[in-house]
């Protein structure tokens, strides 16, 4: 019988990407996506972890234990786990949860199907931990989440050396995919339905250092312009020590590049950002919002911010909340500074009392919440077009579901609810223009009837992945005439 899997995924897109990827591989290879809700624990369960955030161990172990006892229980079932976690605690994984089958890094995702065929066979753990990349993975086979939105990786790893960052010894340093092989990936992607891509890197704006064009990424941009039937690009994350003019330009000039920007701010002070070892000042990160304001004016910028930096005094952070109050972000991820074992940070002085961080951080987040709520009053009686997001099989709200509502992204990328339109199928992937009504801090109500409804091909993508194939009986009869003659390929023969 087919086997089946799990993945379960923590932390960041990319983790999110990767495990596209590893669903690819393990579909590759035979296995098949456990049902949800399942009565049966799926035969291959892989974690795919992040070290990044505090207690990402305890939460993996947790995880693992509450897993040990179904695994008691159905004597075959394999447990991989893999990524960020994986790529730190090597061997640490197997010595405190001996039952896990394999371990593997982010450098070798490529190599799960494998490890647990060798693993079933020799009947004991694998451990395989490459320190650095050997195979871009966009070249492995990908199980895309979405049928009309997807990731495309343009570089992994990271060069940059923040104090407070594992991420640069566990990806390694930056590698740059060429830009025909990432503009071949998003080409054939959308003529498989998808009309939004993602770049997706550790750092976006520096594309281009690993083959010597410091303007690589606005020229990729701009190429994304010409696709047919890409209607909508946005990338994360960049750096804004390396955020050039250029690709302002670029993303003013480029109609499919989304008025957006996601870009970290981590403090607003520039003795913390010194500490941090982030190569930027205030001064130059306002200047760059500014910049791109000037060009687009009706930019949606989100940031991230950590407070409770060792060392952080009350002044450093109430530059925070002045570089809060004059950016406006759109929202902003706000998170409490932990101390990740391997960082510089982890063993400066001046560790801030938990009690400190705590009253900063929640000063900070009714700060944003607040200047959030106006910004999205603001825009209440403004017209949007919004991509129909997928809300099938409890991936949409309880409020959405009670109130019939559907649920799409503007083109900045806010999350709007929207009344469902009277006789129309809507599906996800579709593009609807409607008229915003209320505002609330994180999303934007649109409750009158939508002005217009527009069927894409992600939506009869999206249709035909979830519309179930009619099982026939055949009798055995051949058909009469000549064969009809096989399709001719009009593009690349897969999309990674």
């Amino acid at each position: 019988m087919t086997k089946t899997y799990e993945v379960r995924t923590y932390g960041c897109q990319m983790n999110v990407h990767d495990s596209e990827r590893l669903s690819g591989l393990l579909e590759d290879a035979g296995y098949a996506a456990a049902p949800e809700g399942a009565a049966k624990p799926a035969d291959v369960v892989v974690f795919n972890t992040c070290a990044v955030r505090e207690n990402a161990d305890n939460r993996l172990y947790g995880s693992l234990g509450h897993i040990a006892s179904i695994k008691r229980e159905n004597p075959g079932m394999q447990i991989a786990v893999g990524g960020c976690l994986a790529q730190k605690d090597r061997d640490t994984i197997t010595r405190r949860a001996p039952y896990v089958d394999v371990v593997f890094g982010t450098h070798n995702i490529g190599s799960l199907p494998a490890l647990l065929d060798r693993a079933r066979v020799q009947e004991e753990s694998q451990v395989e931990i490459l320190e650095s990349l050997e195979v871009f993975p966009s070249t492995l086979p990908t199980k895309r989440e979405s049928a009309f939105a997807a990731w495309v990786s343009i570089s992994v790893g990271c060069n940059n050396t923040c104090t407070f960052c594992i991420v640069p010894s566990l990806r390694g340093k930056e590698k740059d995919r060429r830009p025909g092989e990432i503009l071949a990936e998003i080409e054939a992607l959308v003529a498989d339905g998808v009309v939004e891509v993602t770049l997706l890197g550790q750092n976006v704006n520096s594309y281009g250092v690993e083959f010597g064009d410091k303007l690589a990424f606005g020229k990729l941009l701009r190429a994304c312009g010409e696709i047919e039937g890409l209607e909508r690009v946005r990338f994360t994350s960049p750096h804004p020590a390396a955020f050039s003019d250029d690709v302002i330009a670029a993303m003013a000039e480029t109609p499919n590049v989304m008025p957006q920007l996601h870009m970290p701010l981590q403090s607003g002070s520039d003795r913390v950002l010194k500490a941090m070892r982030r190569s930027y000042r205030k001064d130059r990160y306002l200047g760059i919002i500014d910049r791109v304001r000037a060009a687009m004016p009706d930019a949606a910028i989100t940031t991230d911010i950590i407070i409770g930096f060792p060392g952080e005094t009350e002044e450093d952070f109430l530059e925070t909340m002045d570089v809060a109050r004059q950016a406006r972000f759109t929202s902003a991820y706000t998170f409490q500074y932990s101390p990740r074992p391997g960082t510089p940070a982890a063993t400066m002085d001046e560790q801030l009392p938990k009690a400190v961080v705590q009253d900063r951080y929640d000063r900070l987040v009714a700060l944003v919440n607040d200047i959030s709520w106006q910004e999205n009053t603001a825009l209440v009686g403004s017209t949007v077009e919004l991509l129909v997001a997928d809300t099938s099989a409890g991936k949409g709200g309880k409020k959405d579901e009670a109130t019939r509502r559907l649920t799409g992204r503007a083109r900045d990328n806010r999350l709007v609810h929207f009344a469902r339109p009277d006789g129309v199928d809507v599906r996800p992937g579709d593009m609807v223009t409607t008229v915003i009504t209320s505002a609330a801090p994180h999303h934007l109500m649109a409750d009158g009837a939508p002005l217009a409804v527009r069927r894409t091909p992600a939506g009869d993508a999206w249709a035909a992945r979830n519309t179930p194939t009619p099982v026939g009986v055949g009798l055995g009869m051949p058909s009469i005439g000549a064969p009809a003659p096989l399709p001719v390929a009009d593009g690349p023969a897969c999309a990674s």
